[in-house]
């Protein structure tokens, strides 16, 4: 088992981000920074799209399905209250426009819990896959964490560094997998790319199999359709994780707008690095 890391919230590494360097928030200031940042409050989808996305993934649209099998197995109306539960916000029948408001408490509880398992992470010295679909949001997020993990003694994977293959379609695709600070996100070899596909976890589980993956989309839907313990984080309207979480196949979904700008994760970070053995009185 790793020892604690000592470390102070007043002494920081010359031009590192305070926000970035773990150690004891207030709770109060969380929660604003996680309004302020836009993961929590009027989040970026209405709920006629969050609607239009739970008839998607209950009518079997590939697409939304994140790899995972039997994600659409539920009605509409309760995979709409699976993501009200947890948002924080009881939906209304009646109501099928206008903002959706998540709740800031839900988000710290979920990333304290992701941190629980990162901890445990740590005491076993597990190997930690990371990987984000949503390279333009969440990808600062999990290389934070990877360093954290590395520090501590984990190994962070990099399977499939590099491997490319072509799509059909009317113009052939070609994709890649590369590491951006540690973490694995499909490209077109020119740009990182927003994804939906398991196809690029599949390629990366053919090559070896964590002891845990941290993800989003089909990078964490094909994780736990495979059998891998995933934490992940979950948009209001990208539902088949939170319906894997209700069904039992993966613990811990935090639940949030998943695309804001990646330094603005900050209060998730500091949420998980909370239940990591650090030593904050040193």
């Amino acid at each position: 088992m790793a020892g604690r890391m000592a470390i102070s919230s007043h002494e920081r590494r010359p031009g590192l981000d305070r926000r970035w360097t773990p150690a004891r928030f207030p709770e109060d200031e969380l929660l604003e920074g996680l309004l302020r940042g836009g993961m929590a409050g009027v989040v970026s989808h209405p709920m006629d799209n969050v609607l239009w996305k739970v008839g998607l993934l209950c009518d079997g649209d590939p697409g939304s399905q994140f790899g995972l099998s039997g994600a659409d197995v539920m009605t509409e109306e309760q995979v709409l209250a699976l993501i009200g539960s947890a948002s924080g916000f009881e939906p209304d029948p009646y109501v099928r426009f206008g903002p959706v408001r998540v709740q800031p408490e839900p988000i710290l509880a979920e990333c304290r819990r992701m941190g629980d398992r990162l901890a445990l992470a740590v005491s076993r010295g597990e190997r930690v896959l990371l990987a984000t679909g949503h390279p333009t949001g969440l990808i600062q997020l999990y290389a934070e964490l990877g360093r954290v993990l590395a520090g501590f003694g984990c190994e962070i994977l990099r399977p499939a560094d590099g491997v490319r293959w072509e799509e059909p379609g009317k113009r052939q695709r070609h994709h890649e997998i590369r590491y951006v600070e540690g973490v694995a996100v499909l490209t077109d070899r020119a740009s990182a790319r927003h994804t939906h596909s398991p196809r690029a976890m599949r390629t990366m589980l053919a090559e070896v199999t964590p002891d845990l993956v941290v993800a989003d989309h089909g990078m964490a839907g094909a994780a736990i359709e495979a059998g891998v313990d995933t934490v992940s984080v979950a948009d209001v309207n990208d539902p088949a994780l939170i319906v894997a979480k209700a069904q039992g196949r993966t613990e811990v979904v935090v639940v949030m707008d998943d695309n804001v700008r990646p330094a603005d994760y900050w209060p998730c970070f500091q949420a998980i690095c909370e239940r990591l053995p650090f030593d904050h009185n040193a």
